[in-house]
């Protein structure tokens, strides 16, 4: 009974002390936008980015992960590759600031509990929710209407690897599916402004962040029980 018992606790524990594995870390990177004003890549930044991360690494191939990320966003009609675009020359600027949760999914084992180097594609899906400023244009010129809120869906692509038993670097593209469509002012919220509306009205926005993530780990041990 005693074994029993011995083996039962070594099993909770080492479900118990496994979730316990965390990360805190930052992010430092690009931004750039994706709408109906300025260049169409999906991958350019051309504005700064940086935010704050929390994992709580659930098992060798999955965590859960928290973040907070600011953005200035921009886009120019000028650079970019339409000519329709650079006949019009619209050009904003905004700022984003992201809350983001979901999950992380690691390719590869990445057990960090061990001496040995790791390395591993990842990707991460979930759900953000987001500040920006509403803008309208008026005389070719984007202007401020209100705060407003909305969520996207972020999709995430990665790897990363541990530079050192407790130090863990990464890249990362991530592009934002939004359920908004006004960030560039192409479609103002307000019905005052419906006369200002201009481009794909049936597209949302899209901004993408890419950029480096450093973390460092900490918690407790798996309870790793013999015979």
């Amino acid at each position: 009974m005693n074994r029993i018992f011995v083996l039962f606790f070594c099993l909770v524990t080492f479900s118990f002390t496994n979730a316990q594995i965390h990360e805190v870390g930052i992010f430092v990177g690009g931004s750039n936008f994706i709408g109906d004003v300025g260049k169409t890549n999906y991958i350019s930044p051309n504005e700064t980015a940086f935010g704050l991360l929390y994992k709580w690494n659930k098992s060798p191939y999955h965590s859960w992960r928290f973040s907070y990320t600011q953005a200035r966003i921009s886009g120019q009609d000028n650079k970019s590759s339409s000519p329709n675009r650079i006949a019009r020359n619209y050009d904003f600027v905004n700022s984003v600031n992201e809350f983001s949760a979901g999950l992380e999914f690691n390719f590869f084992d990445f057990n960090l509990h061990g001496f040995d180097k790791k390395f591993t594609p990842y990707v991460f899906g979930g759900l953000s929710y987001f500040r920006y400023n509403s803008l309208y244009y008026a005389n070719g010129v984007a202007l401020f209407d209100q705060k407003n809120y909305s969520v996207a869906i972020p999709m995430i692509l990665g790897i990363k690897s541990n530079i050192t038993r407790n130090i863990i670097l990464g890249f990362e593209v991530g592009a934002r599916y939004t359920f908004a469509d006004d960030i560039d002012g192409s479609n103002p919220k307000k019905n005052q402004f419906k006369s200002h509306k201009f481009g794909d009205l049936n597209s949302n926005d899209w901004y993408v962040f890419s950029g480096l993530t450093l973390t460092y780990t900490f918690g407790n041990k798996p309870c790793y029980c013999a015979d």
